[in-house]
């Protein structure tokens, strides 16, 4: 059993490795003084000054208004659908209220959808309204975490970068090259691109199969780039189309974490403070490792209900053995169990397994990661979200010693700690609040497959991975109705920009404030000490917050299932 573990060191050393020249891209993306031509054009066409200082209340306002406007426009094409080109299969438009939970999920980064691709949406609207959305909401996501490194980083000053020559840089320098490569090596291993939407296959036995296909490599290139996770296929990374083989699986891997991981090299290098980015890279390599022995272990343990029907759950070198149910046999469990880890750190979504097939015991971590939002995160966010917990732990420190709290050389004072509460407290606000209405709502509980503590998991979990901006699922759950598509939807705009706009106006504050030098009291943040304080204050933050959730969920269904007992 050494192999698996010998794989996932493997994995974890090179993305180790890729993070040093990928975060030095980012940080030259981020402080770069030049504008290509590509980049003027686009201020042209945008009608920008690339020249403008802008504060975080514009910064943050020029954000918001820039993602409804791409949101809306997202919106209209999926309600006119029937009536555009490419439309072969004359699928029709989305409905109300569904329309708006996808326009509202890709433009956040979630990807969430309660619809199956293949055969709800045209191959135009794959490409002009979820492609589109796909590069908005991940390029959002990396623009903002610039604008928020900026202002840390900064001293004595009023703004925090320019929105637009931040969004636009990520998108030319970042992430369209990044998918354009991406793209011609997923069509390499055998992934669909092109613009016919089905074809006819011969089977062995001489029959007919419809194959559905469409501009999949391009869509899977941005997918986990950018910490997108929505499938062109409803059985998403579990499609041969969308995996085709054991290196996609692993590129794909490589891909979610690609931009996360570089980000802490990114703020380290623009805060020239190298060693606090390692500090919070270690933070986040250390949870990532605890919370992946936990999903592998618990899923190579087996369930006990298989195991009393009399199922062979042994590992051995022809079969992988454990819990089998709802993973694809070429992958596995090792390489399922890496997968899961990995889209829910990154807040991706995308699975090449049934998240509600996991042991109640295993699908504590894709719960949790979701819950914490920190260990690596989306593109961008997913670092703003750890600076907050950062922030938070070095407040607490400073309040044991009596001192006033200081981050970066600069005091945390009364209003960084209101806005850092603010935004950590709008995500379990989100979560259990909607998770709670949904169990009192009437009409909620006919969307369950399944009953007892495993219904209630499926309803947190869909409002915990709507909050987080994740998109997974645990597909027992009916979420397709105008319940669900409105809760769900606002959910995800709540998890994104209520818990982003406060950062922001924290980077704007940290601007503002002078730089002060280390003085005898002051807490030293670029320390192991301090990094496994940050493990330990983020573990106990979301252990107090989300425990009784967890409780009445997987943990309740972990105990029950040893005696045998079933939710069905």
């Amino acid at each position: 059993m050494w192999l698996p573990w010998m794989e996932y060191a493997a994995v974890l050393a090179l993305m180790t490795l890729l993070t040093i020249p990928v975060g030095k891209w980012l940080a030259r993306c981020f402080t770069s003084e030049h504008h290509t031509w590509l980049e003027r054009l686009s201020y042209a066409a945008l009608g920008v000054n690339p020249q403008e200082c802008m504060g975080w209340l514009r910064y943050g306002s020029v954000l918001l208004l820039s993602n409804a406007v791409m949101m809306l426009l997202g919106y209209l094409i999926l309600r006119l659908q029937g009536s555009l080109p490419l439309n072969p299969l004359e699928i029709a438009a989305q409905a109300p209220d569904l329309a708006f939970n996808t326009a509202a999920s890709f433009i956040t980064n979630t990807n969430w959808q309660a619809y199956a691709g293949e055969n709800s949406l045209s191959n135009a609207t794959q490409m002009a309204a979820i492609t589109f959305l796909m590069f908005a909401g991940a390029t959002t996501g990396v623009a903002a975490g610039a604008g928020f490194v900026r202002g840390l980083a900064r001293s004595s000053s009023e703004d925090i970068g320019n929105y637009w020559v931040d969004y636009v840089r990520v998108f030319w320098r970042v992430l369209l090259p990044l998918s354009f490569v991406m793209a011609l090596v997923y069509v390499w291993q055998g992934m669909p691109q092109t613009l016919h939407a089905e074809t006819v296959a011969t089977t062995l036995e001489g029959a007919k199969q419809q194959l559905l296909m469409g501009p999949v490599a391009s869509f899977e290139s941005i997918k986990h780039l950018g910490t997108n996770g929505g499938g062109f296929f409803s059985m998403n990374a579990a499609h041969p189309f969308e995996n085709p083989t054991p290196l996609t699986n692993v590129l794909h891997i490589f891909s979610m974490l690609l931009i996360p991981a570089g980000m802490t090299y990114a703020f380290g290098s623009m805060l020239l403070r190298r060693k606090q980015g390692w500090v919070l890279f270690g933070a986040c390599l250390v949870m990532f490792v605890g919370f992946l022995s936990l999903v592998f272990v618990a899923e190579q343990g087996g369930s006990g209900l298989l195991e009393r029907a009399g199922a062979n759950q042994q590992w051995s070198l022809t079969q992988p053995g454990g819990n089998m149910e709802g993973k694809e046999l070429r992958f596995g469990i090792v390489d399922t169990a890496l997968f899961v880890t990995t889209t829910t750190a990154a807040t991706t979504g995308s699975v090449n397994a049934m998240h509600d097939s996991l042991t109640p015991l295993g699908s504590i971590t894709p719960l949790a990661l979701m819950m914490l939002n920190c260990v690596f995160g989306g593109d961008g966010v997913g670092l703003i979200n750890l600076i907050q917990y950062a922030i938070l732990t070095v407040f607490l420190a400073g309040m044991m010693i009596g001192r006033t709290p200081e981050f970066l050389g600069k005091k945390i004072e009364v209003r960084e700690i209101k806005l850092v509460m603010l935004s950590v407290l709008a995500q379990p606000a989100s979560i259990l609040g909607f998770t709670a209405l949904a169990v009192l709502w009437p009409d909620a509980a006919v969307s369950l497959n399944n009953h007892g503590p495993h219904g209630f998991s499926e309803i947190l979990y869909a409002y915990a991975s709507a909050t987080a901006n994740n998109g997974s699922a645990f597909a027992g759950l009916n979420a397709n109705t105008p319940y669900f598509n409105v809760t769900i939807g606002l959910a995800m705009l709540v998890g994104r920009f209520l818990t982003l706009l406060p950062m922001l106006a924290v980077a704007g504050s940290m601007a503002a404030k002078t730089t002060v030098p280390a003085g005898p009291g002051t807490f030293p943040t670029a320390t192991p000490l301090f990094m496994g304080l940050l493990v330990f204050v983020v573990l106990v933050v979301g252990g107090l917050t989300f425990l009784p959730a967890l409780a009445l969920g997987p943990v309740i269904e972990h105990l029950q299932m040893l005696v045998g007992q079933l939710y069905a």
